[in-house]
Formats: structure tokens, C-alpha cells, sequence
């Protein structure tokens, strides 16, 4: 056997199984095309007619398959380009790209071939590397349409989107007229009404059985005016042993000097344990925390004198349950033994009472008293038989109207 003979059977061993494995593709291949293109009628268009009417790319040739049901891919050779086709040339290749239509659902019969693939925007990703597939991948700042579904063929050219809403002008400043007219000056006590009111407060109403006998006290205070001016009346007493050992009355002239403090002017007359007459002058008023305080300085138609502090706060448990600390103190200036207190401490008075507000006016209440006396007023019970010292539990009522 000669060379060129063997040559030639050698190749025909090659090329048998290709051929009857092509055989066997058109078969199904042939098929397939009838179901999808019926017999052409004598009047109808061949595919070459049309194709000669509207020359279209190679590419073009591929619309339409995804219709095709039942085609084999497998039998098909996508590597070799088809016979007389010029190859495609791009500006750019395909690995810097990627595919610009992957991921892509495309309608049966959509034709490629007619669109401008620089206008087309795609929201998925190109699958390609590289900074052109970077750049094709990422929304412009600002794109309006980033994250819409568009319906193919929707032409946004022809669309108006408005204009962008005008920017608001800043405020002026505002003028000196402007400040006074929004924040005009208030006269003092502006706001303070004529309207004349009153009000009785009797604080303390007790008594108490304690080892040397049992007794009574009172304190209260009663005021008749508007919020400035106004009469205040105050009285307090003591009995002991079905004896009244001291009782005094104040008539004062009171005037608000701030929304929290008075000053007063007045008089005080003692009945008990002998008539004196006094000239007054205190400030009483809310302190800060609530503590209620009043100091009045007195002086005697005798040339002596005397101070008078007073505190109290109210501590409340409970919205009704309330607490109250009280401590009275009082100190004297000179004058006659034998007639009024010596100069110093003469007694201090503190209390711890608890009351309960039945209502607003009306509060029972215990407590317990300590009081202690010094100088003249300790001489004074001592020579009355009375302790300079005495602590004792009390119960009473608290009221106003």
C-alpha cells in the first residue's frame, strides 16, 4: 500500500464518527425546524427572499431560538464561526466588558440586532473583570432610575421628570422693633389683681397628759387682702393646769416685697402672764426648698426687746400623709429682770407632727414636743413649780377655711 493510501484511510477513521454523529443531530434538528416553521405556502416568502430584503448580521440568525423546544445544543459547534461569516471585531474584548446582556431574560423573537447597546442601562451586574466591567457595574450618583423595572422598548427620552424645587430665600434677622413688640416690658406686679381675699389657718389645736398635768396649746393666723397689701392677724397660747400661763395677739401691717416674702409692721399685746404692749417688725415668706421661716423683732413699751425665729417644712409620705419638723426659738435684749426676759437664749421649742389630710382643711395629727427654757424664763417656772424642761406626746387637729 502506498503512502497516499494509507493517508486517506487514516483520515476516513477520524472523520466516520464525526460524520454519523452528525447524521444523527439531523434527525432531531429537522424535525424541530418543521414544528417551528410550517410548509411555506406558493405565495409566501422564501427566508432567503426576506433575508435579501433585510440583511442582518450574523448574529441575527440567532433570534428567536429560545422558542424552540427540543433543541439540542449539545449536537451544535459554537467554536467554529460558520462557514463565509466574517468575524466580529469589538473595540473592546469581552474579558474587560463582560457580557453586557448576561443574567438576562429576553422575550422570544426580541431582535438585538436593532438596539443601541450604549443607551441601554442594565441594573445586574456585567459578570466581566476589570475597570470596564467596574464601571458598567456601578449606579451614577444620583440616577433617578437606579433600582427600576423598565419595560422593554420604554423610551425615557421623551419623559419629563420636573425640575428641581426652588431653594427658600434665608430669613431676615429680626429688627430691635420686632424684639420689643414680642417681648414687651412688664410693669411690677403687672399681674396682681384688686380683688381683696381672706384666709384662716388654725395650725395648732392640741393638747397632751403628761406627768405634770395635762394642757393645751393653739397658734393661728388669719390674713384679709389682695396679693401685695394685706392685714395679718396672729395669735398664740398656752394652758397648764386649768390655767392660762400665756397668750399674746399680733395686729400687722404686711406688703409683698417678692413672690415669696412680706415684710410686717405691727403691734403685739401680751394678756398673759401680764399685759405688755409691743411694736413689730418681721419678714416671713417661703424659703428655697419650701422652708417656711418668719423672724420679728419686738420691743416693749419698757425699752426691752425680743427676737422671735420660726421654721418649719413639710415632708409629704404620701400624697396625704404628710410630716412636719418645727422649731421656734427666742432670744432677749435687756431690760428688767423682774418684768421681761435678760439679754440671751430664754427658750427653744421643737416639734415633730404627723397629721393626715382627711381633705384639704381638715388633718388630725400626733406628735412629740421637747422645750426647754433658759435665764429668766427657766427662773420664772422654777419658782412656778414648773420644769425648765419638758418633753411631752401631743394630739390635735389642723384646719383652714
Amino acid at each position: 500500500m502506498n503512502r497516499p493510501t494509507a493517508l486517506a484511510l487514516a483520515l476516513a477513521g477520524l472523520l466516520g464518527p464525526a460524520a454519523a454523529q452528525a447524521r444523527s443531530c439531523e434527525a432531531p434538528a429537522a424535525a424541530a425546524a418543521a414544528a417551528q416553521h410550517p410548509a411555506r405556502q406558493p405565495d409566501e416568502p422564501t427566508v432567503q427572499d426576506t433575508a435579501a430584503q433585510n440583511p442582518a448580521p450574523a448574529r441575527a440568525g440567532m433570534d428567536g431560538m429560545d422558542g424552540m423546544d427540543g433543541m439540542d445544543h449539545a449536537c451544535m459547534n459554537h467554536d467554529a464561526p460558520s462557514p463565509g461569516a466574517a468575524p466580529e471585531t469589538t473595540d473592546t474584548t469581552a474579558a474587560e466588558h463582560g457580557d453586557a446582556h448576561a443574567g438576562m431574560v429576553h422575550t422570544p423573537g426580541m431582535d438585538h440586532s436593532t438596539m443601541h447597546a450604549g443607551s441601554m442601562h442594565h441594573d445586574t451586574p456585567s459578570s466581566g473583570t476589570g475597570p470596564a466591567a467596574a464601571g458598567a457595574a456601578t449606579t451614577e450618583p444620583g440616577d433617578a432610575h437606579a433600582g427600576m423595572a423598565h419595560a422593554p422598548g420604554t423610551d425615557h427620552s421623551t419623559m419629563h421628570h420636573g425640575d428641581a424645587p426652588p431653594v427658600a430665600a434665608p430669613l431676615p434677622p429680626p429688627t430691635a422693633a420686632e424684639r420689643a413688640a414680642a417681648f414687651p416690658a412688664l410693669q411690677s406686679h403687672a399681674m396682681h389683681g384688686t380683688q381683696a381675699n381672706h384666709y384662716v389657718l388654725l395650725d395648732r389645736l392640741e393638747g397632751w397628759d403628761a406627768d405634770p398635768g395635762t394642757g393645751q396649746a393653739w397658734e393661728a393666723t388669719a390674713w384679709y387682702g389682695g396679693d401685695v397689701n394685706r392685714l395679718w392677724l396672729r395669735s398664740e397660747g398656752e394652758r397648764s393646769g386649768g390655767r392660762t400661763e400665756s397668750a399674746q395677739l399680733e395686729a400687722l401691717y404686711g406688703r409683698a416685697i417678692s413672690p415669696w416674702w412680706d415684710v410686717l409692721v405691727g403691734v403685739r399685746h401680751d394678756t398673759r402672764p401680764e399685759g405688755r404692749t409691743w411694736a413689730a417688725v418681721g419678714l416671713q415668706g417661703l424659703a428655697p426648698y419650701k422652708f417656711e421661716l418668719a423672724g420679728t423683732l419686738y420691743v416693749s413699751d419698757h425699752g426691752d426687746g425680743a427676737l422671735r425665729l420660726e421654721s418649719e417644712y413639710d415632708v409629704l409620705l404620701t400624697n396625704r400623709l404628710i410630716l412636719q419638723p418645727r422649731i421656734e426659738a427666742e432670744v432677749g435684749f435687756g431690760g428688767d429682770r423682774a418684768r421681761g426676759p435678760a439679754s440671751g437664749l430664754q427658750s427653744v421649742e421643737a416639734g415633730l407632727r404627723l397629721r393626715y389630710e382627711i381633705t384639704r382643711r381638715f388633718a388630725p395629727y400626733v406628735g412629740w414636743v421637747h422645750e426647754r427654757r433658759f435665764g429668766t424664763q427657766a427662773d420664772r417656772a422654777r419658782a412656778q413649780d414648773d420644769a425648765p424642761r419638758d418633753s411631752r406626746w401631743v394630739a390635735g387637729v389642723r384646719l383652714w377655711f
